[in-house]
C-alpha cells in the first residue's frame, strides 16, 4: 500500500503535514476529510530505497515537464464532461487528479480543488496559475458562474483551446521544413569548407596570382574558418545573445513584431495569424458575456503581436469613452475595411459576437491558405539558395583544376 505525503488546514486555521498509507491519492484524501480537516495537497510519497535517494528525486523534478496547453485541453475536457453527467466540482477535480499522469499538473488540479473546498470560486481558484490558465479561460469561467451555464462554457473553451493548439501547430509545421533546409545548407557548407577545399591548398599554393578571385577567396575564408573558429563560435554565441536580450526589451519586441508583418513572404500569414486569433478571443469572450471592456484588454494581451495590441488599446480608451468599437478601426490600417465594416455591422444589428465568429472562421481558412502558400514558396527558395552555394563552391575548385589540366596538356 503507497504511503501519500499530505498537508491540512484544521479548523484552528493551521497547517499540519504528515504521511498516510492508502490505496490511492483519493482515498487518502477522503480519510484526511473524515478528520474534519481540509486537505491543502496530497502526493505519493517516495518508499526511500536506492532508486528514490534525493539525488534521484531532485534530478526528476529537474527533469519534469512543465504542464503545457494540451494538459489544460484534457483538464477542460473531462471537468465538461463530469460537470454535464451530474458530478459536482469537488469530486470531478478529485477525478481527474487522480487519472492524470502528470506530477505537476496533478498538484496544480488538487490546489484548484483545494481551495474550493475552502469556499472560493473556480475562476478565482484558475487565477493562481495564471500561467496555465489565460485570462480568456478565467474571464469565461466568471461569466458562467454568474449565468448558471458552466458545462456548456467549458465546451466552448475547450474548444476555443483546440483551435489555438491546432493553428500553433501549423504554424510551426510551416516553419520546420525551411529550417531543416537552412541547417543541411550550413551545415554541408562548413564541411565543403573545412574538410575538402584544405585537401586542395597543396593543389592551389603558389599560384594565387593566377587564380580565379572566388576560389582566392574561398581559400582564404577556409583558412580564418579553420583556424579562428572559436572566436567565430564565441562571437555567434554573443550575437544571438544579445538579440535574444534585445528581443526581451519593449523597443525589441515592437521591432520584430513590426518585422513579422513587413516580411513579403511571410506577412500575410502572420497577419492572418493575429487577426484570427484576435477576433476568436473577442468572439468568445462576447458571447460568454464578458464587460467589453474587460473583453477588449484581454483580446490586446493574447493577440501576439505588439501592434495589434496597441490597436486594441485604442480600442479600448475610445469605447470607455463613450464610442463604437468600430470607430477608431476605420482609421487604423492593421484590420481591412470589409473586417471593419461588418464589425460595425454586428454592433448595429447588437450580434457582434456571431459576427466575429464568423470572421475568424474566415481568416483561421485564409490562414491554412497562406500556411500553404508560404511553405509553397520557400521550399524552391531554399533548394535554388542551397544549389547556389554548393555549385559556387564546387566550381571555384573544379574551374582551376580544369583550367591547369588544359595548360599541362
Amino acid at each position: 500500500m503507497p504511503n501519500y505525503k499530505y498537508q491540512v488546514k484544521g479548523s484552528d486555521g493551521k497547517l499540519r503535514s504528515g504521511v498516510l498509507a492508502a490505496d490511492s491519492a483519493t482515498t487518502a484524501a477522503a480519510l484526511l476529510r473524515n478528520q474534519g480537516v481540509h486537505v491543502m495537497s496530497i502526493d505519493q510519497a517516495k518508499d526511500g530505497k536506492l532508486g528514490e535517494s534525493g539525488f534521484l528525486k531532485t534530478l526528476s523534478d529537474l527533469n519534469s515537464k512543465k504542464p503545457t496547453q494540451k494538459n489544460v485541453l484534457d483538464f477542460t475536457t473531462q471537468l465538461a464532461v463530469m460537470i454535464r453527467a451530474g458530478i459536482n466540482l469537488r469530486s470531478a477535480l478529485d477525478g481527474i487528479a487522480d487519472q492524470t499522469d502528470h506530477k505537476l499538473f496533478r498538484k496544480v488540479i488538487m490546489e484548484l480543488k483545494a481551495d474550493v473546498e475552502s469556499g472560493k470560486q473556480f475562476s478565482e481558484a484558475l487565477s493562481k496559475h495564471p500561467k496555465l490558465f489565460s485570462p480568456l479561460y478565467i474571464n469565461m469561467v466568471r461569466a458562467s458562474e454568474m449565468s448558471g451555464s458552466f458545462s456548456e462554457m467549458l465546451v466552448r473553451i475547450a474548444g476555443y483551446i483546440a483551435q489555438q493548439i491546432e493553428t500553433r501547430k501549423m504554424v510551426i509545421g510551416a516553419s520546420i521544413y525551411p529550417a531543416i533546409i537552412g541547417g543541411m545548407a550550413v551545415t554541408v557548407t562548413i564541411f565543403l569548407m573545412t574538410f575538402v577545399l584544405p585537401k586542395f591548398y597543396t593543389v592551389f599554393e603558389g599560384k594565387e596570382d593566377v587564380l580565379p578571385w572566388a576560389t582566392n577567396f574561398l581559400m582564404m575564408l577556409s583558412q580564418t574558418l579553420r583556424s579562428e573558429w572559436p572566436f567565430l563560435v564565441g562571437g555567434l554565441l554573443v550575437l544571438a545573445g544579445a538579440f535574444f536580450a534585445f528581443s526581451k526589451t519593449e523597443i525589441g519586441a515592437f521591432w520584430i513584431d513590426r518585422s513579422k508583418l513587413s516580411i513579403p513572404v511571410m506577412r500575410g500569414m502572420f497577419r492572418s495569424l493575429y487577426i484570427t486569433r484576435s477576433l476568436q478571443t473577442m468572439g468568445q469572450l462576447i458571447n460568454a458575456g464578458v464587460p467589453m471592456l474587460d473583453t477588449l484588454t484581454i483580446t490586446g494581451d493574447i493577440s501576439g503581436n505588439k501592434l495589434f495590441e496597441g490597436m486594441w488599446r485604442k480600442v479600448h480608451g475610445s469605447v470607455k469613452q463613450g464610442r463604437k468599437i468600430a470607430e477608431p478601426l476605420q482609421s487604423n490600417t492593421m484590420l481591412p475595411k470589409a473586417v471593419v465594416q461588418m464589425i460595425a455591422a454586428g454592433e448595429e444589428s447588437g450580434k457582434l459576437g456571431e459576427v466575429l465568429d464568423e470572421i475568424s472562421v474566415y481568416y483561421a481558412k485564409q490562414l491554412k491558405d497562406h500556411i500553404k502558400a508560404v511553405t509553397g514558396m520557400i521550399e524552391p527558395i531554399m533548394i535554388i539558395l542551397m544549389g547556389s552555394v554548393v555549385g559556387f563552391i564546387a566550381m571555384a575548385i573544379i574551374l582551376p583544376i580544369f583550367k591547369m589540366s588544359q595548360i599541362v596538356s
